[in-house]
């Protein structure tokens, strides 16, 4: 019975890219999750683990895992001129991502230990995706192997951060807090940005002289900063402010063609500039509550996170999505709505912060927070579902 369904699952179109399973996998865990924490943090529904904990792991390891899982089993062959993972392995990944997902939701509302168990399996299926991308890495006879080396780095960072959580989850609060640190920073934020510094110029057709040296110097200002958050919360701030002028100084020097009549262009050059903004307004944040003790509500984290890897998530998906389905690289009406609503989720994410700084009461802010970000997945799956599992193409 097994072997049948394994086998017809395998002939099936939806299994044929590893986009497609990975993708869908990610953004049904970003609406499930959100509506528990939602709930939870409401107080209308009682879950098993810590709210925090619960928010913190679905975004790191059930949402941005299998959804960058999607883009470098797809991409990270043709970056290491190889040929395309075999089916059989990233099939019987996606399926132990599956059931420790469901296993975690379901632990995390009526038991924690069924949660342990689905985090394990996890664990599991994430080191086997690094290996994957490991071996990846030794076959490649590419003698530039910059950007393969810095995508790789961060993931093994992410692998590091799983390992981590899960024992912060069960005996100290503290090595979580790192693992959380160490999740977003060198983990969600350089995985995504040593793709983009490659992706993004060639996209856009800009020429400049590449500086190899930048994405170095930037991961080692990301350690700076984790290694200080963990000493002393918000002394980061001065990392930070190094890190918007760093970034911003050389992605104008990348002169990007922004703004740009092409939707497909235009949201990935914006969630660039969104890591300055970023980077800056956790400076700032963090200086404030340092000296005043202003609570930003994870201003700077979501400030990265949404407008930045979010973003660029959104911009990265909708493309591969697309360009893997037969469909014209175009946006249509469907995919503008799509880009500008990012910004939506970014923006009013940040009036929730922003109001929590004031002292102002934020839960209706939160909700519509919330309900926006699950609308996003929401649209998104509506316009690509049908691509993603029959192959059909998108209406115009």
């Amino acid at each position: 019975m097994h072997m049948n369904f394994s086998e017809n699952a395998q002939e099936s179109y939806f299994f044929s890219q590893p986009h497609q399973p990975f993708f869908l996998l990610a953004f049904v865990n970003a609406i499930v999750t959100m509506f528990i924490f939602m709930l939870s943090y409401k107080g209308i529904l009682h879950i098993s683990i810590s709210p925090v904990t619960f928010h913190s792991y679905s975004m790191l390891y059930l949402l941005f895992t299998p959804a960058f899982t999607a883009f470098l089993f797809t991409t990270f062959p043709r970056f290491a001129s190889i040929p395309p993972i075999q089916i059989q392995a990233y099939f019987r990944i996606f399926t132990l991502y599956y059931i420790g997902a469901i296993l975690f939701g379901l632990g995390g509302i009526v038991a924690p230990l069924l949660a342990y168990i689905g985090m394990f399996i996890l664990l599991l299926s994430h080191g086997m995706i690094f290996k994957i991308l490991s071996d990846i890495f030794t076959m490649s006879s590419m003698p530039d192997k910059h950007d393969l080396f810095w995508i790789l780095s961060a993931m093994g960072a992410g692998f590091i951060s799983h390992i981590l959580f899960m024992v912060g989850a069960l005996f100290s609060p503290t090595i979580q807090t790192i693992a959380t640190q160490i999740g977003i920073y060198l983990y969600l934020f350089l995985v995504t940005f040593s793709v983009a510094q490659r992706m993004v110029p060639f996209f856009s057709h800009c020429m400049y002289v590449r500086d190899d040296r930048f994405v170095r110097n930037v991961a080692v200002m990301l350690l700076l900063h984790v290694l200080l958050e963990s000493i002393f919360k918000h002394s980061s701030f001065i990392i930070d402010l190094i890190l918007a002028f760093y970034v911003g100084k050389e992605l104008l020097r990348w002169n990007l063609p922004f703004p740009n009549p092409d939707p497909m262009l235009w949201v990935m050059h914006l969630a660039l500039y969104w890591v300055p903004v970023a980077f800056l307004f956790g400076g700032i944040s963090n200086l404030t509550a340092l000296i005043a003790g202003t609570t930003f509500l994870f201003l700077d984290i979501h400030a990265l996170m949404l407008g930045f890897v979010f973003t660029m998530l959104i911009g990265f998906g909708t493309r591969v999505t697309i360009g893997h389905s037969g469909n014209r690289m175009q946006a249509q009406l469907w995919e503008k709505i799509l880009f500008n609503w990012t910004q939506v989720v970014v923006v009013i994410r940040l009036f929730v912060s922003m109001a929590a700084a004031f002292g102002w009461n934020f839960m209706i802010l939160f909700d519509i927070s919330a309900t926006v970000w699950m609308l996003m997945f929401i649209l998104w799956g509506i316009r690509f579902f049908k691509a993603l599992v029959y192959g059909e193409k998108l209406s115009s």
